[in-house]
């Protein structure tokens, strides 16, 4: 008798998966079945923001510039880290304010090391 109470209780749980997924296949297969079978040259080509394409994709991109985004990825993720601190400044008291502190020293470091490394200059 406890078995059957228990397996009502994801009653709705089920419903909510079973209309989910309903909902997507049907989206699926209506738009398969509704959707214009018109191809062309100009409806096949690569079209973003309003910008037509220009010239060959396939050209060489300097490393400076991913460079340039993996350090902006890791500098953000890292000042990230600093919210939680900020958030229990007081309740985490001088064991927070020594893990921090260490963190901004390793934090410092890499960022030292970068710019003596050049990785802030955009040409040389």
């Amino acid at each position: 008798m406890g078995d059957q109470i228990q397996n009502i209780n994801y009653l709705p749980l089920l419903l909510q998966v079973i209309v989910a997924l309903g909902f997507v296949v049907t989206t699926l297969l209506l738009t398969h079945v509704l959707s214009p079978r018109i191809k062309s040259k100009v409806k096949d080509e690569n079209f973003e923001c309003g910008i037509e394409s220009e010239g060959n994709a396939r050209f060489p991109v300097s490393v400076k510039y991913f460079m340039t985004a993996i350090l902006f990825v890791l500098f953000d993720v890292e000042v990230i880290f600093f919210y939680p601190y900020a958030v229990n400044f007081y309740s985490l008291e001088l064991e927070g304010l020594l893990a921090v502190v260490i963190f901004a020293c390793l934090f410092l470091v890499g960022f030292y090391y970068v710019l003596k490394k050049g990785g802030f200059e955009w040409e040389k």
